[in-house]
């Protein structure tokens, strides 16, 4: 049995209140571990308020989703209208349902921008393959559930958008027309469909989603945060132990998350009150006309936040296969040709090279272009083990390295406005172009990380104060 800790009978009630409580639930302990008494480096910058905005907005869509829950219908013939009662008759659900959509949005911004910032500064590298790789799973969860939840308003665009997507997986081999079944629940997306989606976006995802969120924070707390050095602060530490170049959490970056927060709030509430629709980004027009089988329109294409894995699935067409066909070839022999390795395994990569050509040609084009969108996302989870570059972060790296992101983003941007555009001659050469840059950015990085000579990386962080 713990231990229990007396204070004197003459404290302020407060005292003696967390007292009686840190003797049956580690309150002050975790707040310490956590906060107070958690060293992160004192160089952090503008690019680290990312993390705790994501935080923020998870927990804005949890509240807003828990109200709006109190009176949608998760029903085909009810939910459209379940959506108008809560913007025109229920008190203040206009306001609830735009933070809800909006914040959908939100999120997707500030998760894009912290994993950028994850990829700027190395900060999938050893020790922190972990933290990286539940970062990657909250993106793929959050991916399912903002698309689960784009169905439930049953406006045009969730319905013909929801019959895309799950029709998609009607092209995998074999298993395809019966895992596109169990996906709807029926053979047309419909009441069945609603339900299914409702009951993952409410329940099933969001717990799947919280784990992960409170499995990277304490992943992340166990090694220590990153820096834009990419330096291990644990390294030096003073005659107690604390770290010479760290600084405690609470109150120093819990300050200057609040004045984030701060902002962030300022912008968020601006759009929700002013351009909820943003144009037609955030909720799209056709959304606002209730669901129609029999009238498909004109353009159907997911929100913004999917459109550049839309792209890479728009991508890869009949004629593109003979191109990702040259490429695994290509990427086979230099891999023989290049690489030091016993025969065997060269004789190997060989014939795992022809059967995949073999199956690139005999399996329809619609199949890789699902592979696409998916490895697309599930590339990332390998990053730890792609990059072999010699330093962790992009300030250390050969000039040329920051120039070859800021194409990578670039190529990201374009991906995504073309995937929000009716398909056309130029931009399907162009989404193309940009698919193979997207994965060869990834698959060659092995190789060109390691090329170039790297600057001197300091012992101590570099610091100037702001």
């Amino acid at each position: 049995m713990a231990e229990f800790h007396e204070i004197s009978p003459n404290a302020p009630a407060a005292e003696k209140l967390l007292n009686w409580v840190d003797n049956r639930f580690p309150a002050s302990k975790l707040f310490k571990e956590h906060m107070s008494e958690y060293y992160a480096p004192k160089n952090f910058n503008f690019w680290y308020i990312f993390g705790s905005l994501s935080l923020l907005v998870l927990v804005i869509q949890i509240v807003t989703g828990i109200f709006l829950v109190m009176h949608y219908k998760p029903d085909a013939a009810l939910a459209f209208g379940s959506v108008e009662y809560i913007m025109r008759d229920v008190p203040w659900g206009w306001l609830i349902r735009y933070m809800h959509s909006t914040g959908a949005s939100a999120f997707f911004v500030v998760v894009y921008l912290h994993m950028f910032r994850g990829l700027m500064y190395g900060s999938y590298r050893k020790p922190r393959e972990l933290i990286w790789l539940f970062g990657c799973g909250i993106f793929l969860a959050l991916m399912a559930e903002a698309f689960m939840g784009y169905l439930l308003p049953w406006g045009q665009m969730s319905y013909w958008g929801a019959q895309v997507i799950v029709n998609l997986f009607s092209a995998i081999p074999f298993i395809g027309p019966d895992l596109a079944l169990l996906i709807r629940g029926d053979f047309v997306v419909g009441d069945a469909t609603l339900n299914r989606f409702f009951s993952f976006h409410v329940i099933a995802v969001p717990l799947v989603l919280l784990g992960l969120v409170v499995a990277h924070i304490i992943a992340l707390h166990e090694v220590g945060s990153n820096n834009p050095d990419g330096i291990e602060i644990k390294a030096k530490k003073d005659a107690n132990g604390r770290p010479l170049d760290g600084i405690p959490f609470h109150p120093y970056y819990s300050v200057h998350d609040i004045f984030a927060v701060s902002v962030f709030l300022m912008v968020f509430t601006a759009i929700v009150f002013f351009a909820p629709e943003m144009g037609g980004y955030f909720l799209e027009y056709n959304n606002f006309i209730p669901a129609d089988p029999f009238q498909t329109p004109l353009h159907i294409a997911p929100v913004w936040y999917f459109t550049p894995f839309y792209s890479m699935l728009r991508a890869v067409t009949g004629e593109m296969m003979y191109a990702l066909i040259a490429c695994v070839l290509v990427g086979a022999v230099l891999g023989v040709t290049k690489i030091k390795m016993p025969n065997v395994f060269k004789g190997a990569i060989l014939g795992v090279a022809i059967v995949v050509v073999a199956m690139m040609l005999s399996i329809d084009a619609k199949f890789w272009g699902v592979v696409a969108m998916g490895g697309g996302v599930v590339i990332l989870f390998f990053l730890p083990w792609l990059d072999n570059s010699a330093v962790k972060s992009i300030r250390y790296r050969p000039d040329w390295h920051k120039y070859l992101y800021a194409v990578f983003v670039i190529d990201f941007l374009v991906l995504g406005y073309l995937g929000m555009q009716p398909p056309s001659a130029i931009g399907g050469r162009v989404s193309q172009a940009g698919t193979l840059f997207y994965f060869g950015f990834f698959l060659l990085m092995p190789w060109w990380s390691r090329i170039g000579k790297s600057k001197p990386v300091p012992d101590r962080v570099t610091f100037t104060a702001h």
